[in-house]
């Protein structure tokens, strides 16, 4: 124990202590090794049946200590399925004491003494197998054998938390481990490192986890092995004891949540400002990390149960109360769990408090539920609490709520209604309350008691007795006095799951069946004859039966009689000499029928013999059964057939017949009829002889219970859907008592006004109610699960969300559906409106957040905002609310520690209230669950947290003004406040509480239970009379809080707020500024939908030629016939072209028809090629375009623009860069362009000559000249540039390659050249430098990814691919040159790899990389592999060697250092050795991540520094000296779609379809800030036209409709607004800045302020078609009758431009003009030319436009003259143009990769054709001094100078 530096970072215990060896270890009973097929290793199995009797005991002395010190002990086993299995730890503390830790599944609870742990352990299972699910549902999970589908496990003991924890001492070292049967071990380990064996080495560096923050991976030799693809979680088991959970029991060991595991993938490094909420987080994590004690909960005593009472609305209603209080006082001397039943000795009203116990016989087995607190009259009132001299202050009046209606019906059954004797009432069961209902008056009274949903219920013959049984694992029955509604007797037996009850006549007998333990049928026979006297209830009888019994009765005429049927069988019963006997009915034929009631025939004579008594049965087949009671036997047999048709609109009636038959599902008998249910839902009634229905009654659903009753006039029925009504026999009327429904109800909202109640369940209804009657008005059937509801606080209007994310609006009083909106992706959690009614709002799972305009009828959005409202379902169906003045809204959210403020107006933020660290003495961070303002007092905000608290916080300033703890025992589901701010109100798991809202009285609440399930809602009505919750059913209560006397006077202003004011007294002006498009002044607009109409065009009228030069304009053959080309096109000529081109230009004074011929598209279809498994290979980046073999180039020297800079590095090559420090040499390629950049001056160079992406260069050692190669145009190979650097001239041009080009090197000597094809034409071309000639050629069978020469050798040359490494000799006989190859394979011992890179290494080494991260070293010479390690966990691309310096780089980012020297010391052995064998030091000097995968490199002669380019585009210098990168150029990855200069051109801003938005500076054009958004891709892009740099903005639009603006001197977001929907397709600001317009994808343009965010309007009138351009110039529109100080254009994908005339300071805009352009169909196998439309910037009255249409053409259209006045003719369509303001310059990019600038006033142009992809986007600088155009990721920057 002198050190312990040995033990770091952890001891492998297997290994260090050799226990194979059995030397220091002692092995007993049945140990053995094995090899396991899952973890590939040898194990050691340890079996026996006395786990004691066979186990691996370290150390064998056991006077000897292991001595390890490591704080956690890790063991790596897997219980034997079936089997128990025991471990101990016997661990020292530093005060000397030895402590044993026990864990084993034999352990049923945690037990502690002095010196012994014992844990229980429960075993894990399988992903998804049924063990699993079982265990998830368990409270306290499963403990006894492991389960077949146990797992490996990976447990991780904190001996030190242990032992600080359970016995406060301080933890030294483990003594001694003992491993007992049943198990297999893998390994144990003790480290002082919280290892975590989900993470592997790579991942733990990409997240940065390290042992200075006390975690790292787990070491392989210790880590289970993961199949390539899979996840370590879903394989095996990783247990942490204690366990970070919060929901594991405290004391056993098992398995917790992995769904927080970490991601292996670094971000981006940001600086962020952190506000003072989140540093106070921050610091808490020493608080949350430190363990608390915990105070063990306080058991109770009660000796007695008093008899829990029936709560009538005619009686004193003191039930169901509960102070919590008083709870404390009575719970604080209670000390056991036992409840023994006494019955009482008289009926005293009295009533007391009392509490049972959640964990106590008569709670649900498994589940947490409530305190259940009811007040039940008992003879003599308990002494539970001690009373003090001063009388406490508590909440009045007590009760404060009176349960008044139940809106609900079954629960667990339907099977079970009631007539009372006088037949003026009905009982039925609601869940866990029995109710009876008055069929006159509907009011209803409850009987109250049962912890569980009611499963049965009986009445004795006279109905003064009541029987009721509840499901579950715990059926107590209880008898009742039904008239005083009392509580007589509650028994249970040893019976689960009663489903049964029937009364003697005589009340003497009751009879349940339920089931056993071992789920047998079980019948038992109480007697009951002295229960209302206050007699015990005792068991007569009780039998088991292997039977099925669906019903049993007993018989009304002996006590000792009972009739039971089911499943094949009818039975008769009899108790005698206190044994239970039966015997079957025989059934003849019919003994394979499946029964379902019975009933005996009517009469109640006490003398009638046996012999003359009927049983009537009925089944699920049809049949009604006669039985001969006495002789046991079957008198008769009918069936119940369905209708025959004889018309379609007559039913004949119902006989007895052969066929299919209807199941019957109830059958009861009066003196004079039968009736029975059906599953078809008819009640019928027939005669005793069944000769036909004489009334029927249909249902909506089947008939579940059918009941006569007793004077034989009425009929009742009850229905599986929850309804409930009965028949009048007299009348053959039909009344509906109850109506339900069938699932939770999930949320509700009230009808103040008309005193209705909707509610949304999820069986799939939404319904509505009128209060007052609880008749059920209207049914609203949905597929897509409603979820929450909400009406109009003044109109017949309600909305509901489902959970599709849906929302409707529905008009009620003329049923029809008024709105529907689809914003939302995630189930709907919150929908409310302002309490005014002029706005809605929603929120979804997601966490989306909308605001709707509610003075509309189509409720239009005004505005949504994405990641508002906290993720998840838990804070539904309110997790919305808004303030008494309808100023603000409040929620959970962006995150559930946040509650937002937020402006009910515009969803502006106004306030952020971290909950999570308002409890700094908290152990764990708190989150906010539900929020609710206060009525009376808006600076209030409630919020109800996860920590069953309740916090009130200030609005103004976010203080905590006061909290309330343990509000209820779980969590806190819904809260509200009283509109006099009085009283608050909350629900917890099945528990209401009223509460004092200033918590100022002693007792400040009382609690109320009745719910059965977890309430989800619940709130005061609006007149404040009463209390709604719903959850099982719906229940109404009283509120009976007395009013205050001055509220009246205070409170009217309050309550006027609520209702609007009529909308004829609302003045125009009022409008609010979110309005939408209502406010347009024109009445009609043309509708988007409708087909564009043809103009009526003229002829063109011919002009000159002359003037147009000696080209033909309308030559309509096409001269090539690969390519079509349009009419008017230009196309190639045999002929000299002039030096100066033109094209057609047509004034145009009349407009005539135009003769138009339809050109077939060219069909451009690509194979594409299966590349080899590895990055290292070019792949040309996938291109629909062609390039225009028509294009015609300027004459030297006479350029109307030129190449000024390129931005951006091509990513997608493969060494495409090369640098020679000693000469100053940098070039590298974009695109087809080869840019030298000078980088002391900044300038640049440019090589053009290829027209395809260009793969890879390289330089000659004297740097004097590169090669470039790329695809060919006319797809005829391969072109290889040679280009001398000097002049920038291209020497020579040498093709050989039918594929791309894989790689290009130089010789040493600068004498060879050799040229790699890829892998669709492997081969290899060997040239001569000096005149580029073909020397040799070499074709291989498989590809080649790199090839390089040998530094020493001129002759020696190695080519590495999928088929191993080539060894080239050059053999040069006089001009003949041969090659010679020798291929060696990858060894055998890495498996199946492809090697990507190679460099050499001296003289006679060659370094090889491959896919999987291995570099090879092999022996030039011998040309064998001497030796491998694993440099990297992925592919390996770029492999470079300066001296004993090795660089390697994958795509894993990582570019890292070696130091290779040891690798000359390697001799050539037998076998490939590894490094770790060998004992080659081969050592990793530095590591730097990079943005992405590498794969290009290139550095000096002591790699002290670099150039090394990704596949994001960029190029970083490396200096290892000081471990740094920078950028040197930066480019983007994805496609541009959009570019612009501010209006200074001091900056332009770049967007890019991976979401990046960036900021350059010019005229260095070098990147100032990246705006990053993540899953999201940015569309449109422009500048505020304010000059103030400070003040410069730059605005974004993306693809979840969101804009977003930057402010540039900051570099921070300065707001976000979400006006669409759908994808931003365009943006810009207005021309003085005052707003933002944008267009969608869907065709809506949005009128944003940048101030507020706030959707000023929307135009709809491009509606259904994406938006293509807006654009707005500062113009004077009184000339076009207009006022307006702006104009703005917007263009749309269906040929439509709309202009406009606008004053944003006046909120004027109007229509100004509409233009909609002709156009044939499109046939093309693409998207259609877009349509683009432009202000001249000399004359903004004058639009150009281009687009699909008749002829490829610029159209010139007059404002003021109302008609295109000009047409530019054009030879392909457009996909992109701009305007310049100087000298008439038009600038026109196409999908054929021309860049056309054309002089607009006579047609003159030039193309230039530098891209290598169709342009999507060309720019003019406001100045028009410089030009931009964009194709695909190529960013070229243009110098204008004129034509």
């Amino acid at each position: 124990m002198a050190s312990k530096g040995w033990q770091h970072p952890y001891v492998n215990i297997f290994k260090h202590f050799r226990v194979e060896d059995w030397k220091r270890s002692a092995k007993e009973g049945d140990v053995s090794t094995y090899t396991n097929k899952t973890l590939r290793c040898s194990v050691f199995q340890i079996r026996g049946p006395v786990p004691a009797n066979s186990y691996i005991l370290m150390p064998k002395n056991c006077n000897r200590s292991l001595g390890l010190t490591g704080r956690y002990f890790c063991l790596l086993f897997r219980p034997t399925p079936g089997k128990y299995f025991v471990v101990h730890l016997d661990v020292s503390a530093e005060e000397g004491q030895v402590v044993r830790i026990s864990f084993s599944n034999m352990f049923k609870e945690f037990k502690a003494t002095a010196t012994w742990l014992q844990f229980p352990f429960l075993c894990g299972a399988a992903k998804d197998s049924v063990y699993e699910s079982t265990a998830k549902s368990a409270r306290h999970g499963l403990v006894g054998p492991a389960p077949t589908s146990v797992r490996w496990t990976c447990l991780m003991l904190d001996l030190q938390y242990t032992l600080s924890v359970y016995l406060n001492r301080c933890y030294s070292h483990v003594k001694s481990i003992k491993l007992c049967a049943n198990m297999a071990v893998k390994n144990m380990f003790t480290s002082d490192l919280l290892l975590d064996p989900g993470v592997s080495f790579s991942e733990a560096k990409l997240m940065g986890l390290s042992s200075s923050q006390g975690t790292g991976p787990m070491p392989r030799d210790m880590s289970f092995p993961v199949p390539k693809g899979a996840s370590w979680h879903d394989l095996y088991d990783y247990i942490r004891f204690p366990s970070e959970g919060t929901k594991l029991p405290f004391d056993s060991i098992q398995k917790g949540c992995v769904s927080n595991q970490r991601n292996p993938i670094r971000e981006e490094p940001c600086s962020v400002n952190l506000s003072k909420p989140v540093q106070d987080r921050v610091s808490l994590i020493q608080q949350i990390t430190t363990p608390k004690s915990l105070t063990r909960n306080q058991s109770l005593l009660v000796t007695k149960i008093p008899d829990l009472g029936v709560v009538s609305t005619h009686l004193k209603a003191d039930w169901l109360s509960h102070n919590d209080d008083q709870y404390q006082q009575e719970s604080a001397s209670s000390s056991s769990h036992q409840l023994t039943f006494r019955p009482p000795c008289d009926s005293d009203d009295r009533g007391v408090h009392v509490h049972v116990h959640p964990e106590d016989g008569f709670s649900k087995h498994g589940e947490e539920s409530e305190e259940e607190l009811v007040c039940t009259p008992v003879p003599h009132p308990g002494h539970l609490s001690s009373s003090k001299g001063t009388r406490k202050q508590k909440l009045l009046p007590d009760p404060i709520l009176r349960l008044n209606r139940i809106i609900g019906f079954g629960g667990a059954t339907t099977k079970y209604v009631l007539w009372t004797k006088s037949g003026d009432a009905v009982v039925y069961p609601c869940h866990a309350i029995i109710v009876s209902m008055k069929i006159s008056s509907n009011q209803q009274r409850f009987f109250i008691g049962h912890t569980d949903k009611v499963s049965a219920l009986a009445f004795n013959g006279n109905t003064t007795l009541l029987a009721s049984a509840q499901t579950g694992n715990h059926s107590v029955v209880r008898v009742w006095n039904y008239h005083k509604g009392n509580c007589l007797a509650m028994f249970r037996t040893h019976a689960h799951s009663l489903s049964c009850l029937s009364f003697s006549y005589g009340s003497g007998i009751l009879c349940g069946v339920g089931k056993d333990s071992h789920c047998k049928t079980m019948v038992v026979v109480w007697n009951t004859l002295n229960v209302s006297k206050g007699g015990e209830v005792t068991i007569l009888a009780k039998a088991h039966t292997d039977v099925d019994i669906h019903t049993m009765k007993v018989a009304f005429f002996d006590d000792t009689r009972m009739v039971s049927c089911g499943r094949d069988n009818v039975r008769l019963w009899r108790v005698r000499n206190g044994t239970l006997r039966s015997c079957p009915v025989n059934l003849g034929e019919y003994h394979s029928m499946d029964f379902t009631d019975v009933a005996f025939e009517e009469g109640n004579f006490s003398n009638q013999s046996l012999d003359d008594r009927t049983l009537f049965a009925s089944s699920r087949s049809g049949h009604i059964f006669e039985i001969d009671y006495s002789r046991v036997v079957i008198r008769n047999v009918r069936r119940l057939l369905p209708a025959q048709q004889q018309h379609a609109d007559r039913r004949e009636k119902w006989t007895f017949k052969t066929g299919p038959g209807i199941a019957i599902n109830s059958i009861s008998v009066s003196s004079s009829f039968c009736c029975t249910g059906s599953e078809d839902g008819f009640l019928r009634l027939w005669p005793l002889d069944f000769s036909a229905v004489f009334l029927e009654a249909e249902h909506e659903g089947p008939v579940s219970v059918v009941s006569v009753s007793s004077d034989s006039l009425q009929v009742l029925a009850g229905t599986s859907t929850g309804n409930l009504g009965f028949l009048d026999v007299s009348s053959r009327g039909y009344n509906t008592l109850m109506r339900s429904h069938t699932d939770t109800v999930l949320g509700f909202s009230v009808d103040g006004i008309r005193r209705h109640l909707t509610t949304a369940s999820a069986d799939g209804t939404v319904r509505i109610w009128n209060v007052d009657s609880l008749h059920q008005l209207y049914d609203f059937v949905s597929e897509e699960g409603p979820c929450s509801v909400a009406f109009h606080p003044s109109e017949q209007v309600f909305s509901c969300g489902f959970s599709s994310g849906i929302i409707r609006v529905f008009d009620i009083s003329s049923a029809r559906l008024l709105a529907e909106h689809r914003q939302h992706r995630g189930e709907v959690v919150g929908l409310a409106f302002s309490p005014d009614g002029e706005f809605m709002y929603s929120a979804d799972s997601q966490g989306s957040l909308a605001l709707y305009n509610a003075s509309e009828e189509d409720h239009n959005v005004i505005r949504v905002v994405c990641n508002a409202v906290a993720q998840g379902t838990e804070r539904a169906p309110d997790a919305l609310a808004v303030s008494s003045d309808s100023r603000c809204l409040a929620f959970v959210g962006p995150s559930e520690y946040i509650v937002t403020i937020a402006d009910s107006q515009s969803l502006d933020e106004l306030l952020h209230v971290d909950v999570s660290i308002l409890d700094v003495e908290s152990p764990r961070l708190d989150s906010a669950l539900k929020v609710c303002f206060s009525p009376a007092t808006t600076e209030h905000l409630l919020v109800a947290t996860t920590a069953n608290k309740i916090l009130w916080v200030s609005t103004k300033t976010g203080r905590l003004l006061r909290e309330v703890s343990k509000v209820h025992k779980h969590q806190c589901s819904s809260l509200a406040v009283s509109e006099d701010s009085r009283f608050l109100l909350t629900a917890g798991h099945s528990a209401v509480k009223v509460w004092d809202y200033n918590m100022q009285l002693d007792i400040n609440s009382q609690m109320f239970i009745g719910h059965s399930q977890p309430i989800r809602q619940v709130s005061f009505t609006p007149d404040q009379l009463g209390v709604v919750s719903v959850g099982d059913a719906i229940f109404l209560w009283d509120f009976l809080a007395h009013p205050v006397d001055s509220l009246s006077d205070s409170c009217s202003p309050l309550r006027l707020s609520y209702i609007s004011a009529p909308k004829s007294v609302q003045p125009d002006a009022e409008v609010s500024g979110v309005q939408l498009s209502s406010g347009m002044p024109r009445q009609t607009a043309p509708l988007p939908f409708s087909p564009p109409q043809l103009l009526d065009v003229s002829t063109l009228d011919q002009v000159d030629q002359g003037a147009l030069g000696s080209l033909s304009m309308n030559d309509d053959t096409p001269t090539i016939s690969t390519i079509q080309v349009a009419a008017n096109g230009l196309g190639p000529s045999s002929e000299p072209r002039p030096a100066v081109s033109f094209l057609k230009v047509t004034e145009l004074d009349n407009t005539s028809p135009l003769n138009t011929s339809h050109m077939d598209a060219v069909e451009l279809k690509a194979k594409k090629p299966v590349r080899p498994d590895c990055y290292r290979h070019f792949i040309p980046r996938f291109k629909t375009s062609a390039s225009d073999q028509a294009a015609v180039a300027p004459q030297p020297g006479e350029e109307g623009i030129k190449l000024k800079a390129v931005i951006g590095y091509n990513g997608n090559g493969r060494c495409n860069m090369v640098w020679s420090p000693d000469q100053g040499l940098f070039a590298y390629s974009c695109g087809c362009v080869v840019v030298v950049e000078y980088l002391h001056m900044g300038s640049q160079r440019h090589l053009q000559g290829h027209s395809e992406e260009i793969s890879c260069l390289a330089v000659t050692n004297d740097a004097q000249t590169v090669a470039s190669a790329a695809g060919s145009s006319n797809s005829g190979g391969s072109l290889i540039c040679i280009w001398d650097i000097q002049n920038g001239t291209c020497r020579k041009t040498i093709s050989y390659h039918s594929g791309a080009v894989q790689s290009l090197a130089f010789s040493r000597d600068d004498l060879f050249f050799l040229s790699v094809g890829d892998f669709s034409d492997p081969g290899v071309a060997l040239w001569s430098s000096k005149t580029f000639q073909l020397l040799s050629s070499l074709g291989v069978s498989g590809p080649i990814h790199d090839a390089a020469f040998s530094p020493s050798a001129a002759s020696q040359l190695a080519c590495v691919g999928s088929q191993g490494v080539y060894f080239c000799l050059i053999h040069t006989h006089g001009s003949d040159v041969d090659l010679k190859v020798q291929r060696a394979k990858a060894p055998a011992e890495v498996g199946d790899v492809e090697l990507t890179a190679l460099c050499y290494h001296m003289d006679s080494f060659l370094f090889t990389a491959t896919n999987r991260g291995h570099v090879f070293v092999w022996d030039v010479n011998t040309q064998r592999c001497l030796m491998t390690w694993e440099a990297d966990e992925g592919e390996i691309g770029v492999l470079l060697c300066r001296g004993n310096r090795l660089l390697t780089g994958s795509n894993t980012r990582w570019l890292r250092l070696w130091e290779v020297e040891a690798v000359r010391g390697v001799k050539p052995q037998e076998k490939v050795c590894n490094v770790k064998d060998s004992g080659t030091m081969v050592v990793l000097e530095q590591e730097i991540m990079l943005d992405g995968t590498m794969v290009s490199a290139a550095f000096d002669s002591t790699m002290d520094m670099g150039i090394v380019g990704t596949t994001m585009g960029t190029l970083w210098y490396i200096n290892w000296s000081d471990n740094s990168s920078t950028r040197l150029v930066s480019g983007h990855k994805t496609k541009v779609n959009d570019v612009a200069f501010s209006s200074d051109e001091g900056h332009f801003a770049t967007c890019s379809e991976d979401g990046s938005l960036r900021v350059w500076s010019a005229p260095s054009n070098e990147l100032v800030v990246q705006f990053q958004v993540l899953n999201q891709a940015c569309g449109c892009v422009c500048w505020s036209p304010s000059s103030r740099k400070d003040s410069t903005c730059v605005a974004a639009g993306y693809s979840d409709g969101t804009l977003r603006i930057f402010r540039l001197a900051s570099s921070e977001m300065e707001i976000k607004l979400h006006p669409h929907h759908v994808a931003v397709t365009a943006i810009q600001y207005s021309a003085n800045g005052h707003v933002i317009l944008s267009g969608g994808k869907n065709g809506l343009v949005a009128v944003s302020s940048p101030v507020n965010g706030a959707t000023i309007r929307v135009i709809r009138d491009h509606k259904g078609v994406p938006i293509t351009t807006i654009q707005s110039v500062n113009e004077q529109c009184q000339k076009f009758g207009l006022e307006g100080n702006e104009m703005w254009l917007a263009a749309s994908a269906d040929r439509r431009v709309s202009v406009w005339a606008a004053d944003w300071l006046k909120d004027k805009c109007d229509l100004l003009d509409w233009l909609t352009f002709p156009a044939p169909a499109y046939f093309g196998d693409d998207s259609p030319p877009p349509s683009l439309a432009a202000f001249c910037p000399a004359d903004p009255s004058l639009i150009v436009y281009s687009g699909y249409g008749v002829e490829k053409e610029l159209s010139f259209y007059s404002l003021a003259k109302k008609q295109i006045i000009k047409k530019i003719a054009l030879p392909n369509w457009a996909t992109c143009f701009s305007l310049s303001c100087r000298s008439q310059l038009i600038a026109v990019g196409s999908k054929e990769r021309v860049l056309k600038l054309i002089k607009s006033t006579s047609g003159r142009f030039q193309d230039f054709t530098q891209h290598s992809d169709s342009l999507q986007t060309c720019h003019f600088s406001p100045s028009g001094k410089l030009l931009f155009s964009v194709a695909y990721n190529e960013i070229l920057l243009w110098e204008v100078q004129g034509l």
